[in-house]
């Protein structure tokens, strides 16, 4: 699985004018299951995340987690992160199928639940509006 991380001080997400996710100080989660991922891809990828130090302690260094922030996570579906890059136009054949990128990026979102992360989503395969302020900015990309 690929993830975009972004640490936000907000962020939401809009499908068709209506927002179907928000959070405060967090995550903003872009998560994309690719071919031949599996249950424990998803396991590895939440726990990673949740340990993750990537949040300012008291002397401004990034030395605490979003449990320890408390923070939140907004987590949207995100396929172009499968994007093949060789040609002009990219291609996106390495992406999970969406009936198992559907159930892998909601096993995902459960498995943050159950890192003591609250969580917002956005709508798995929808036409989306991602908002967000960039704190830092911390932007870090992951693969498992």
């Amino acid at each position: 699985m690929r993830a975009v991380l972004q640490r936000v001080s907000r962020a939401s997400v809009t499908v068709d004018g209506e927002i179907t996710g928000e959070i405060g100080p967090g995550l903003l989660i872009l998560v994309c299951a690719m071919e031949g991922d599996t249950d424990e891809k998803a396991r590895q990828l939440a726990a990673k995340i949740a340990k993750l130090r990537i949040f300012k302690d008291d002397q401004g260094k990034m030395n605490l987690s979003i449990r320890d922030i408390g923070g939140s996570a907004l987590i949207v579906s995100q396929f172009t992160l499968a994007a093949d890059l060789r040609g002009n136009r990219p291609g996106f054949s390495t992406a999970a199928k969406p009936d198992e990128g559907r159930r892998l990026y909601e096993l995902f979102t459960r498995l943050m639940q159950d890192e003591g992360i609250p969580t917002a989503n956005g709508i798995f395969g929808a036409d989306m509006d991602v908002s967000l302020n960039n704190d830092g900015p911390v932007t870090i990309w992951m693969e498992v």
